[in-house]
């Protein structure tokens, strides 16, 4: 496989924990460096007979339902290692992104090993979001299909509706776990297992694999002696954890919390928390493009090069999207519901609004590119003001933000003006009118960036090694 699932970065907001009562499920989809991402629409099917899926990237292999709904996706440029669709929202509002890499201990792998062909990150939206019409039903769908075929990958999976939010992870390769977000809660989660203590009494908050305690019981896996923390048994605690993983969850726990005193190597983090204020989608698009900004550890900022260095940030060049996945059940879905996208690196890009009405996604969006630099690919778009930013932030950072800015004030125009403009629409009027208004925004969006590495490659001229400035007084 050419991918690497090392480093994702993920957060999820119950609905009374947000600004105007929406859930939030958001992720970085971080792999390559240039890697590029499309961004579709698969329509709603009825099939005559059940489709076989099989994966090019493992040969995992399930019979599929005979209607799929229609859902939004995010698929690589080329399929030839698989789909990965990584994250997208259906026609009845449930929303999924897949997924969070995390690791298991060897304890764990050694009594319940992963499956060769089991299911894998690549092929989890596929076969799971166009079938489900609730968050929890996501939560049974995908671990009946862990349980059964078993797993390729220990992960985490995000799912949610306008009512519920849920992580599910996979602790070894046949035994998951899922938790319902407190609705008056967020998590942030960055590739570790994070789920901790399981209520077996509790089906309504909790989820699990139907031998799990049994499992763990057979073969004395719980290093405590009451209760079940999940996160203790399945999970590791090493130096990967330490300086890869804890210190983003300790950042995104600061940034919504900042009177809790934490050590960003803690191992006792907990999983979710109640913010000191609610979260609005801009703050979780914030989070997913912070890099330790306020710390000494900004890569950008004026610690030592050691402390700029230490801990591994949440917006990396390795970033090739980034999503957050809003579900507000107060509006029609078609435009209540919506996929903001960002391509690229997440501090140097935009997070575009498209409404989970749309029936198709703008050209360049869909572009099938090979991995090299295409100006008609909205991925290199927006790509390419990164690479110009990169070694001149002194003199470019400013005019990026500016734009950034502008364009988020452009988006909060577009979404009032939809809202307004959907009063006494219904169906397919919804859908033409979520087409509009994303397109509208995508496009402004794709023009302000080709603007911006215009000007950006002019001034770059004139930083050329071989420039010369004359004495005036010579």
């Amino acid at each position: 496989m050419n991918n690497n699932y090392s480093a994702c970065t993920s957060i999820l907001v119950g609905r009374k924990a947000t600004t105007d009562g929406s859930t939030l499920i958001g992720r970085n989809e971080d792999a390559k460096s240039a890697w590029p991402k499309r961004f579709i629409v698969h329509e709603h099917q009825k099939l005559a007979k059940q489709q076989k899926f099989i994966s090019k990237d493992n040969n995992f292999q399930i019979l599929l339902p005979k209607e799929r709904l229609k859902y939004t996706a995010t698929p690589e440029w080329t399929d030839k290692f698989g789909l990965f669709e990584e994250d997208g929202i259906n026609e009845d509002g449930v929303a999924m992104s897949a997924t969070e890499s995390t690791y298991a201990n060897n304890q764990v792998l050694g009594a319940d090993s992963l499956v060769k062909n089991g299911i894998g990150e690549e092929a989890m939206v596929t076969v799971v979001l166009p079938y489900i019409k609730t968050a929890k039903e996501g939560v049974k769908r995908l671990g009946k299909i862990v349980s059964e075929y078993g797993a390729s990958e220990t992960n985490g999976i995000l799912f949610s509706d306008c009512k519920e939010v849920w992580y599910f992870e996979i602790g070894s390769g046949h035994n998951w776990v899922a938790e319902k977000i407190p609705d008056d809660e967020y998590a942030v989660v960055a590739n570790q297992m994070a789920i901790q203590n399981i209520n077996f009494d509790d089906p309504i908050n909790f989820q699990w694999s139907p031998n799990i305690l049994e499992f763990v019981n057979q073969n004395k896996l719980n290093i405590n002696r009451k209760g079940f923390n999940f996160r203790e048994i399945f999970g590791t605690q090493d130096q990967s954890d330490t300086y890869y993983n804890t210190p983003r969850v300790w950042y995104g726990q600061r940034t919504f919390n900042p009177k809790i005193e934490q050590n960003p190597n803690s191992q006792q983090l907990p999983f979710s928390q109640k913010a000191e204020h609610l979260i609005s989608v801009f703050d979780a698009q914030s989070f997913l493009s912070s890099h330790y900004q306020g710390t000494v550890f900004d890569p950008l900022g004026t610690g030592t090069k050691t402390e700029k260095t230490k801990f591994r940030p949440i917006s990396l060049a390795k970033t090739q999207e980034s999503h957050v996945l809003q579900l507000n059940g107060n509006l029609p879905q078609q435009i209540g519901d919506i996929h903001w996208l960002l391509m690229g690196v997440g501090a140097q890009s935009t997070y575009v609004p498209f409404f989970a009405g749309i029936t198709d996604t703008p050209e360049e969006y869909q572009y099938p590119v090979g991995k090299d630099y295409d100006p008609k690919s909205a991925y290199w778009i927006y790509k390419l003001v990164g690479v110009l930013v990169d070694p001149h932030y002194l003199e470019f950072g400013e005019q990026l933000s500016n734009v950034q800015n502008q364009l988020v004030q452009s988006y909060i125009q577009i979404i009032n003006e939809t809202i307004q403009a959907s009063d006494n629409l219904t169906g397919k009027e919804l859908n033409k009118l979520a087409d509009k208004q994303s397109n509208k925004a995508a496009i402004m969006a794709m023009d302000s960036f080709k603007k911006l590495a215009s000007q950006f490659i002019t001034q770059s001229t004139d930083f050329s090694p071989l420039n010369y400035h004359q004495d005036l007084n010579l």
